[in-house]
């Protein structure tokens, strides 16, 4: 089994032990982004929208540092801290996915890390 580690300076450093991504093989494992601006290091917060669109720029980023883009993505995972911001979060994902979206589940949980509203992390296959 062959493991590269895959990191960026285009999206937030990991704020824990983990890496950014796994790529295994064929097969690359995304860890959840959440919405940090890489740039500043500050939380982009001021609404679900933009924070969403940071979430999404973040995973970008990640896809992009393996030779990939959202088209590789198979599967989701969106957490999220109130699902009544379920349709907008989910208005803002579904624009990053215009053909064949990636299976998903979207999850109310009680916290995320430092306190964000939504999480994502995906697996996308070359």
């Amino acid at each position: 089994m062959s493991k590269k580690v895959i990191t960026t300076p285009e999206a937030p450093e990991a704020i824990g032990p983990y890496s950014q991504a796994i790529l295994s093989g064929n097969t690359l494992y995304c860890s959840g982004q959440i919405a940090i601006n890489p740039e500043t290091g500050e939380l982009v917060m001021d609404n679900i929208t933009e924070e969403t669109h940071q979430v999404m720029k973040n995973i970008s980023e990640v896809l992009k540092a393996a030779n990939m883009d959202f088209k590789n993505v198979v599967k989701c995972s969106i957490f999220m801290n109130e699902m009544n911001q379920y349709s907008e979060i989910n208005e803002v994902y579904s624009s990053y996915f215009s053909d064949n979206p990636p299976a998903r589940e979207a999850v109310e949980v009680s916290v995320l890390p430092k306190n964000v509203n939504v999480e994502i992390s995906v697996i996308a296959v070359k």
